[in-house]
């Protein structure tokens, strides 16, 4: 379960595969600005956005705390590129993180509260116009900036599988 110096354990790879699967379908919601939504992924899978956001929320915390307890344990990155890739995991974690702050910041903004899975969290309450600014003007730009963060990670992971050949993304498989 524990992190090595050869590969990550199974806690950070679950928390790794399942994020990952739930980023794809937060990113979904890019469509919903196609047709104003109307079509299946708009009516099926973004009426889950908040939802997933809260969980997203809750395992990035999780994972932030287990990478901590973790971190000397994990595998070693080559002297060349650790700073890049440690530059590299922190954007990844710093925006997983403001993603759903920003979402949860426009939500209680507009006077809606925050109420994921139904467990009201943050009530109903008047609108907060700055919080509403505040949270309009950076979940949008997040999401892109996620979005080539992780095409960017994606991409550097399949170039050592096929290029480099040096098994780094065998340590999260």
């Amino acid at each position: 379960m524990n992190d090595s110096a050869e590969r990550y354990g199974g806690i950070s790879r679950f928390f790794h595969w399942v994020m990952a699967v739930l980023i794809v379908w937060q990113g979904m919601k890019f469509f919903d600005r196609i047709n104003d939504g109307e079509h299946w992924i708009g009516e099926t899978l973004v009426p889950w956005h908040t939802r997933i956001g809260s969980v997203l929320l809750v395992l990035i915390v999780l994972r932030i705390v287990w990478a901590i307890v973790q971190r000397g344990n994990r595998p070693v990155q080559g002297p060349a590129t650790a700073t890049l890739v440690k530059l590299g995991h922190f954007l990844l974690y710093a925006v997983m993180f403001l993603m759903p702050v920003s979402g949860i910041t426009y939500l209680v903004g507009r006077g809606f509260g925050w109420r994921p899975f139904g467990m009201e969290i943050i009530a109903r309450g008047p609108e907060i116009p700055w919080m509403a600014s505040l949270g309009g003007a950076v979940h949008s730009p997040l999401a892109w900036l996620l979005l080539v963060l992780v095409v960017g990670h994606v991409g550097v992971a399949l170039f050592h599988h096929f290029v480099k050949k040096d098994g780094v993304l065998r340590r999260m498989l």
